[in-house]
């Protein structure tokens, strides 16, 4: 099937919610990705932080022939082998006790959306109103269901969809002061994007994060982290959380969990977990034996690439730092690990630079309209990340010169490219 006629029947099929690029992948290895034109292109977004162990990594195809083989589906009415063993690893990881298993990061949650209402209700023993309120983040970004865009602090993602769901107020991204201001006993959870992602890879300050976490303590409200993007190795640890030596209450996870099947994680503690019983919450295709058994596979994969991602991760941060003295359009680097962000000073150069890299070869895209955002796969290699550098370089205006060349890789210059 041609391109071409993809494009045709989708215009008149699916519901116009994709602004796609003129692109029809047909297959994957590794680091790359193949067009229908047989064109090679670096994958440098994976899925949108998805495929962490790039494409067609053997040890997931055996798994998935294995269990396909096997047992493809039940029904949470009922056990299968996978879903415990896979709790206890992520149990373990991030230092939490019980797991629930949905299908998507949306998913997860407005579960733990409604976790922490429910646990609020059950804390309320003096007849008053329970506490209710949530804060949210500007700039953030947590799915697209009602309860998700609710606590979404982007006014594009929400004012089409308005009324949402009521009782949420946002508070300014690492701004301390103003989270004291909008904290009171009220407040039944705080809900903090470790690393914002769309919100053009922010990290939260250390001192915020503390600080909310000192504050939900107080009164008995929960501390909710959405680690969708930034979670499961993205950020060189099991959870981006773990580099501040905060424990939450609930953890959302999702992108990478099952390398490409959709699954998606809510995890937390005995004592919250108290608030739910059979019949408050469910899903039919959540947690089913072939996704949990692939997670199993990723999650001990993911383990042993810590290390790489740590190093890779610093030195990418280095080179795009290099770009950042050398290019005069890049206001500042940003993220952890091998989730990394430029920020440039216009929108219109940024789209312009992911569609150069594009035509180039390289996939990156564009979040918070100024931000070139790369989520490469964990096995990348320093000879991958030169080549994004390299295009970047060809890529970006250039603003001053700086005479150094920078260690591990001579600039060519452009009139040679």
């Amino acid at each position: 099937m041609s391109l071409a006629s993809v494009v045709r029947s989708e215009q008149k099929l699916l519901l116009p919610t994709y602004d796609r690029h003129k692109i029809l992948f047909v297959r994957g290895r590794g680091v790359y990705l193949w067009d229908s034109y047989g064109r090679r292109y670096l994958d440098f977004l994976s899925g949108i932080g998805v495929n962490a162990l790039g494409h067609r990594h053997p040890a997931i195809q055996a798994t998935l022939r294995r269990q396909a083989a096997r047992l493809i589906h039940t029904s949470n009415l009922f056990f299968h082998e996978y879903q415990a063993e896979l709790a206890a690893r992520l149990t373990r990881l991030s230092g939490l006790d019980r797991a629930f298993f949905c299908n998507s990061g949306t998913e997860a949650w407005e579960g733990a959306l409604k976790l922490a209402r429910a646990h609020a209700r059950v804390q309320n023993s003096n007849g008053h109103k329970p506490k209710w309120r949530i804060l949210a983040l500007d700039n953030s970004f947590h799915g697209r269901t009602f309860g998700s865009l609710a606590t979404t602090g982007q006014a594009k993602y929400r004012d089409p969809f308005a009324p949402l769901m009521p009782g949420v107020s946002f508070v300014k991204f690492n701004d301390t002061e103003d989270l004291q201001r909008h904290f009171d006993g009220s407040v039944c959870a705080v809900c903090v994007e470790t690393i914002q992602g769309e919100g053009g890879i922010r990290p939260v300050n250390p001192e915020f994060l503390q600080l909310a976490r000192k504050l939900t303590k107080s009164t008995g409200a929960l501390l909710l982290l959405d680690e969708i993007q930034c979670g499961l190795g993205r950020s060189g640890r099991p959870f981006a959380y773990q580099h501040h030596r905060v424990e939450p209450d609930i953890v959302t996870v999702a992108k990478p969990l099952a390398a490409g099947l959709p699954l998606g994680a809510i995890l937390t503690t005995n004592r919250v977990a108290t608030a739910i019983h059979p019949g408050m919450h469910g899903t039919t295709f959540g947690g089913g034996p072939l996704a949990c058994a692939v997670a199993i596979q990723f999650l001990r994969l993911m383990e042993k690439l810590l290390p790489h991602v740590r190093a890779m991760g610093e030195y990418f941060r280095a080179q795009l730092e290099w770009l950042k003295a050398k290019h005069g359009c890049v206001r500042e680097v940003r993220g952890m690990g091998l989730m990394l962000g430029m920020d440039l000073k216009s929108g219109a150069a940024a789209k312009q630079v992911v569609n150069q890299l594009m035509q180039r070869g390289v996939l990156i895209n564009r979040t918070n309209e100024t931000v070139l955002r790369f989520l490469p796969p964990y096995i990348i290699e320093k000879k991958h990340i030169d080549q994004v550098i390299r295009e970047l370089d060809a890529a970006l205006p250039i603003g001053r010169e700086v005479p150094a060349i920078r260690q591990g890789h001579k600039s060519t210059p452009r009139s040679q490219r």
